[in-house]
């Protein structure tokens, strides 16, 4: 568990609520179900029309990696590249064809297959690029989500201030809906700027963050796999791979 992310959101939460409390505010004033269906139902509405259905269901598939992110495996896919170095030295490229059956990461087991076959090293190259940016470019698109929420929540949030003022000046002459206009008003603002400021791009930010760990890693391996089909030596593969290392 990312427990940065746990103490960030109990922060946000603490400091919101003990702010309001602290300056006299109650709890009960900050909860509006109106404001709440302004901002929430306007921001997924303008993500939906902007995101393709793969994207989005790719972003919910990736949130939570805020909270449980994939494990680093750098200094553990740098020993195995040593080991399948090793293997390749002693028994030839073809020996990896049992490791490569083996293998759990469907990159690393493609690379290692494309050894086994014997692809020179240029369209070894060429094909992991490929996998490796495709990869990236569609967790990305998938982290933009939450950062075009983001955009749009804070403006939607003024959207429902307006409405609320709408609402408070067409019935001037009934005192008795004045206060919850106002309320919708200055409730929706504080919505559409906290669900973006604390949640929205906060969430884009760390899923790009996993994203490029995730990219760092397979760049590795696919550095280590060009390494044996060019038959460096173990050592001077693991000095290479280790700069990859933070």
């Amino acid at each position: 568990m990312d427990i940065l992310s746990v103490i960030g959101v109990i922060l946000a939460f603490v400091a919101i609520i003990g702010g309001n409390y602290l300056e006299g505010g109650h709890a009960a004033a900050l909860i509006n179900g109106p404001a709440a269906l302004i901002v929430i139902g306007g921001t997924l509405g303008a993500a939906f029309i902007q995101t393709p259905l793969p994207v989005y269901k790719r972003s919910l598939a990736i949130l939570g990696w805020i909270f449980f992110p994939p494990t680093s495996r750098l200094q553990q896919g740098i020993t195995q590249v040593i080991n399948w170095s090793n293997v390749a030295r002693k028994e030839g490229l073809l020996g990896l064809e049992g490791v490569a059956d083996t293998e759990p990461d469907l990159y690393a087991r493609k690379g290692l297959q494309l050894l086994v076959d014997g692809s020179e090293p240029e369209a070894l190259r060429s094909i992991l690029e490929v996998e490796l940016i495709t990869r990236e470019n569609h967790d990305l698109a998938a982290a933009k989500v939450y950062e075009s929420m983001g955009g749009y929540s804070p403006t939607i949030g003024i959207i429902g201030a307006v409405m609320g003022l709408i609402h408070v000046m067409s019935n001037l002459a009934d005192p008795s809906a004045l206060g919850s206009g106002i309320a919708v008003a200055f409730v929706a603002t504080i919505y559409g700027v906290a669900l973006a400021n604390l949640f929205l791009l906060p969430v884009a930010n760390k899923l790009k963050s996993v994203v490029m760990q995730q990219s760092r890693y397979r760049e590795m391996i696919l550095e280590g796999l060009l390494s044996i089909a060019e038959g460096e030596n173990p050592r001077s593969i693991e000095m290479k791979l280790e700069g990859f290392l933070e």
